[in-house]
């Protein structure tokens, strides 16, 4: 599983090139916590008027599946930059110097592969989609009250190329610390000891204070 982790900044143009992509995948982030709270509130108000008025909210599932690819997908690449997201630590964090920059490196570089390839094949299933001849602009709608598809669709490859900029990004860190055998480089995750992460939350609960 993934440990906590630390992003150092400082200013090269690498580190500037980070902080610039940050906010835009924060606002992905968001973008996927509103859906998630939409889909309670619609939940709650789908249960309120069964319960009290027999009748729930039309196209629930519907909203559901319209919404899931934002929750699912849109806050990957802030979780990849901050080095949150679900990995396998047994081999990597027994790992050292460029000998870890490099695995890092190989591992990035894969997965830039298949989210390219990715990115690549939701653009065309999005573009099968999309039609502006139609009504709403969509070849395709949900069954029960016949929501467009194609901007569910759409929310993938955008999310996916947020990602592979996020991953080139990455790249090129560990393959800069690999170069020059650099012991914190910037613009990449480092994994933080239980007394670092300790030690930042206790600066993060000062600065509350």
């Amino acid at each position: 599983m993934a440990g906590s982790a630390a992003v150092l900044e400082d200013s090269s143009l690498l580190s500037r090139l980070d902080r610039a992509l940050l906010p835009v995948e924060r606002f992905c982030a968001l973008l996927s916590g509103l859906a998630i709270f939409s889909l309670m509130f619609l939940a709650a108000y789908s249960v309120f008027g069964r319960k009290f008025f027999q009748s729930p909210l039309a196209g629930y599932v519907d909203y559901i599946e319209a919404a899931m690819p934002i929750i699912a997908i849109m806050g990957v690449s802030y979780v990849q930059r901050d080095g949150s997201h679900i990995r396998m630590d047994l081999l990597v964090g027994n790992l050292k110097g460029r000998l870890l920059w490099l695995f890092e490196l190989i591992t990035v570089l894969l997965i830039l592969v298949l989210i390219l390839s990715l990115t690549w094949g939701a653009w065309e299933h999005f573009d099968r989609s999309f039609d502006c001849s139609r009504p709403f602009c969509s070849r395709d709608s949900s069954i029960d009250i016949g929501l467009p598809i194609w901007p569910s669709k759409l929310v993938v490859p955008v999310a996916f190329a947020v990602l592979s900029l996020r991953l080139v990004l990455q790249a090129v860190g560990y393959a800069r610390a690999f170069v020059l055998g650099l012991e914190a480089p910037v613009a990449v995750p480092l994994t933080l000891s239980a007394a670092e992460q300790a030690m930042l939350e206790a600066e993060a609960m000062e600065g509350a204070d």
